[in-house]
């Protein structure tokens, strides 16, 4: 008699489900609290929440194109896809709690949250602004940070060294 271990899937569904929430209803609150082009110091000159909107990709890529229904569709398409297969790997590998899998569920929900905001508004909201000194990082969302945290769990767990089975 085989024993198969429980299925964690539901649980990598539930992180994306969290996640996806807090992302739309930060981005939701700051659209009505926060005139667009406004900003709310957190930690002065550190820290702000802002309310712009990025038609383009990570760090406005393609905002100011000649084609903005061209790029905002091909980035749905893009993004679609992608999520489709972070689903299909997190399906596959559902019956573990891993680095891996947490990491998929993050860049999931990252993914899915961005899209909604393509499909429905034709922009996402980016509201975190971070400077570092002299420095200031382009604004950003829950939805980004989600993406850019999955990819370096990512990036960790294919750095760790991997238990050898023992049989």
């Amino acid at each position: 008699m085989k024993i198969t271990a429980p299925r964690r899937l539901h649980w990598l569904l539930i992180i994306s489900i969290v996640i996806i929430f807090l992302d739309r209803l930060t981005k939701t609150w700051v659209a009505l609290r926060i005139p667009y082009g406004g900003a709310i110091t957190v930690i002065p000159h550190f820290l702000r929440i802002t309310h712009w909107t990025n038609e383009g990709a990570a760090f406005s890529l393609f905002a100011n194109t000649a084609s903005p229904n061209v790029v905002r569709w091909g980035l749905i398409c893009f993004s679609s896809l992608a999520a489709l297969v972070v689903l299909f790997l997190m399906v596959r590998l559902g019956n573990h709690f891993t680095l891996t899998t947490v990491a998929l569920a993050l860049v999931f929900a990252g993914a899915l949250g961005n899209v909604h905001d393509r499909i429905a508004y034709g922009s996402v909201v980016d509201f975190i602004e971070v400077h570092i000194f002299s420095y200031h990082w382009p604004d950003f969302n829950i939805a980004d940070s989600s993406v850019v945290i999955g990819a370096c769990l990512l990036l960790l767990d294919s750095l760790l060294p991997r238990k050898r089975p023992t049989h």
